[in-house]
């Protein structure tokens, strides 16, 4: 009786119950994948700053303040000023988290101001426009990203240019493209005076093309 028992277990059935079995265990496997992808993708989502995924529907980012010893240095007919400063931020789920970026001052004289339209139209129309007044009170803001590769450029005083070392991208003043593969202009960021106080938001433009993408808002 045993022996038959045993030999029972060894029978793997008909060929219709063994493609019945392997049916079943591979459509067990199949809705258990579906499942999971079905908790996996809102979970993964949620994980994601809002900011990268749909910059449009983020807060717009926050508004950092600039040291006022290095902001007072921004005057007519100075060179460029680098100026450093914190912020923090918050995005999604992830825990407030601070950073320290640069950027460049520039302030325009009467004249200059009124001919800075004509002077960057790739700022006022286009891909490439932005969506925040590019000169506020005679300054403007550049980040500090050069628009090729996302390197760092320097202000070159002996040659009154910005300039890129990474791949020789140079700017005039104003962050016009005088030279080099960078595909557009230096990026004015939004700035503002609030109560005396210098403020600018951070924004991450994509690199490497002509036209001003939103990456993410500090």
């Amino acid at each position: 009786m045993a022996q038959h028992e045993a030999q029972a277990y060894k029978d793997n059935g008909s060929p219709e119950e063994q493609s019945r079995r392997k049916f079943l265990a591979n459509a067990t496997l199949g809705v258990g994948g579906i499942m999971g992808l079905v908790l996996a993708v809102p979970l993964v989502g949620s994980l994601i700053p809002e900011s990268l995924v749909d910059p449009a529907k983020s807060a717009g980012g926050v508004w950092a303040d600039l040291p006022k010893s290095q902001f007072d240095k921004v005057a007519i007919k100075s060179p460029p000023v680098k100026i450093t400063f914190n912020f923090k931020y918050a995005d999604g789920y992830f825990p407030p988290s601070s950073d320290e970026q640069f950027v460049w001052g520039i302030k325009l004289s009467d004249q200059q101001a009124e001919a800075y339209k004509k002077l960057r139209p790739d700022l006022y129309a286009g891909a490439s426009k932005i969506g925040y007044p590019a000169v506020v009170e005679s300054f403007v803001i550049f980040s500090s990203i050069c628009p090729h590769l996302g390197c760092r450029f320097n202000w070159v005083g002996d040659q009154s240019k910005f300039i890129c070392p990474c791949h020789g991208s140079e700017f005039t003043p104003e962050g016009v493209k005088v030279a080099g593969p960078s595909p557009r202009g230096l990026d004015p960021l939004p700035f503002r005076e609030q109560s005396g106080q210098a403020q600018v938001t951070w924004i991450q433009y994509k690199s490497g093309t002509p036209d001003r993408i939103i990456v993410s808002y500090s």
